[in-house]
């Protein structure tokens, strides 16, 4: 089981997932126009280490989260195969599904919101608010949409 350390999970080292976490940061500064974190630093140990929640989920029927930082694990309170394993829907509780598909749903259509105000729950059923946060359309090289990602401070 994987947990929260400061180094890069290795999983998030091959390559598959290098261009996955990648196109998560290169949606974001395509779409806000502004890098999601230093970029004169090593990429995946920024997005990893990054003091704010930086997650992505899939295209999925049902999306399951793909990636996760520290911050994300730390928030949502669950290590990183649980995450993983983890449906984005159950970020938050039944009665507050339908609004977070209305978010989803005005990402794909604008690309991106950065105006976001939710509560969600923890694997440990503590519930949060998030704002402000920035939710974004994550796209491949070739502009393939594979996924969304969501960025906001804990």
């Amino acid at each position: 089981m994987e947990t929260a350390s400061l180094s890069v999970p290795d999983r998030f080292r091959l390559p598959e997932a290098i261009g996955a976490i990648e196109a998560i940061a290169a949606s974001y500064g395509r779409l806000l126009g502004k890098p999601l974190v230093d970029p004169g630093a090593d990429l995946l140990a920024a997005i990893w280490l990054a003091p704010r929640v930086i997650l992505a989920h899939g295209v999925e029927a049902d999306p399951v989260f793909y990636f996760g930082n520290r911050a994300a694990l730390a928030c949502f309170e669950m290590d990183l195969d649980t995450l993983l394993a983890t449906p984005s829907r159950l970020s938050a509780e039944a009665p507050l599904r339908a609004e977070r598909q209305t978010l989803l749903d005005r990402v794909a259509q604008y690309g991106f919101i950065d105006d976001y105000v939710g509560v969600r729950i923890s694997a440990k059923g503590r519930r949060f608010r998030i704002e402000n946060a920035v939710v974004w359309t994550v796209s491949d090289e070739a502009g393939r949409r594979i996924g969304q990602a969501a960025a906001f401070a804990p």
